[in-house]
């Protein structure tokens, strides 16, 4: 009789185990992804973009082919880098994911993975401002499927997906339910034919962000309605004339933004300001300019050498703005450096590179001077 309840009791054990595995097997099986290519102008709008497709080495890099000998290896590979990018886009679909394989899979050691190598959904919300839905956790692994968000309610709704701040892009596809609609925008957002250039270095580039869209000139570009070039260069960004040429050709430019101090030695700043900056005015003189004095560290004021060191960079900087705007006072505007990312020190990570907060500050620090030239 016992034996005959231990039979019993294990075969229930084994019955309940099938039913239960078979019932969370068929909760997990979902229709697949019905996969869109981001490239595909007839659903998706590329934005913040410098220079065409033609001109770039691949859709994703950030400055033009033409360029690839006449800068540094390391410029050139930044250069590689997706960071602000985005794509827009609308549909109809219930859940979104991603697919994409990454260029060099990058790994940082003060940075999160989400910034380096993740992407950001954005959803336009009826009051017309942008709200984050989620960040992928990224992977190599190009064949796994990334869901940002499921159980929408099936209405149409108007989207925005950042593209990795410290790696590249190989390829890129959204996913949506087979049976839903996928579209190019019809929400003007970012306004087209408005762009402001940032020109500058690794925290331009968006070190250390937690994720693409808190970046610097991700948040500008939601906040002011227009697009953003991001043309930062982790230790690149050193003023290199053919830069400034290359820039000067990126068409319906508002305002080019130069923040450069960061990466450029003292004699840099005294030798190169002018002629960088004159190359702009020269072949864009109706774009205004903001040159963007040097951030302050947050070890500088304890640190006797970057006490005297910084403050130098910036006086050298400061004098060739001088001398520009004597020449020609007209679109030439000068933004200090305090408050840069907030009124202490919480705002950077290792006292250079910046927080989600510090990013906010810089923004918020920045968008001033630039509402008056979008109207």
């Amino acid at each position: 009789m016992a034996r005959f309840i231990s039979f019993s009791r294990v075969l229930l054990i084994a019955v309940v185990s099938v039913l239960s595995f078979a019932l969370a097997s068929a909760q997990d099986k979902k229709p697949a992804y019905a996969f869109y290519d981001v490239l595909d102008s007839s659903h998706f709008r590329m934005i913040n973009r410098g220079f065409s497709v033609a001109e770039t080495h691949t859709p994703f890099t950030r400055i033009p082919e033409a360029l690839r000998d006449s800068v540094r290896p390391g410029l050139w590979d930044r250069g590689l880098c997706s960071s602000g990018y985005a794509f827009r886009f609308a549909t109809n679909s219930k859940r979104i994911g991603i697919e994409y394989n990454l260029l060099w899979n990058a790994h940082l050691p003060h940075m999160a993975y989400t910034g380096i190598k993740g992407t950001d959904l954005y959803i336009l919300r009826p009051d017309g401002v942008w709200e984050f839905v989620n960040c992928n956790r990224p992977t190599r692994d190009s064949i796994q499927t990334k869901t940002f968000v499921e159980n929408l309610d099936g209405q149409m709704h108007e989207y925005m997906l950042y593209l990795p701040l410290y790696d590249g892009i190989n390829w890129m596809r959204v996913g949506i339910d087979s049976t839903a609609v996928i579209t190019a925008p019809t929400v003007n957002s970012p306004a087209l034919r408005k762009k402001i250039v940032f020109y500058g270095t690794s925290v331009l580039q968006g070190g250390c962000a937690t994720r693409p869209g808190m970046v610097g000139t991700s948040i500008i570009q939601r906040d002011l309605n227009v697009e953003c070039v991001n043309l930062g260069f982790s230790g690149e960004g050193k003023m290199d004339f053919c830069m400034a040429r290359a820039m000067a050709t990126i068409p319906d430019v508002v305002a080019y933004v130069l923040d450069p101090i960061p990466n450029c030695t003292e004699m840099m700043c005294d030798t190169l300001t002018y002629d960088f900056v004159k190359i702009l005015r020269t072949l864009r003189p109706d774009v205004p300019i903001f040159m963007v004095e040097g951030m302050e560290y947050s070890y500088e004021k304890y640190d006797s050498f970057f006490r005297n060191y910084l403050p130098r960079k910036n006086a050298a900087f400061f004098r060739n703005y001088e001398r520009l705007k004597k020449e020609n006072p007209r679109n030439l505007f000068y933004i200090d450096r305090y408050n840069q990312w907030g009124p202490d020190n919480e705002g950077t990570v290792d006292g250079i590179h910046l927080t989600d907060i510090g990013f906010y500050f810089y923004a918020k620090k920045l968008e001033p001077y630039l509402i008056p030239y979008l109207q």
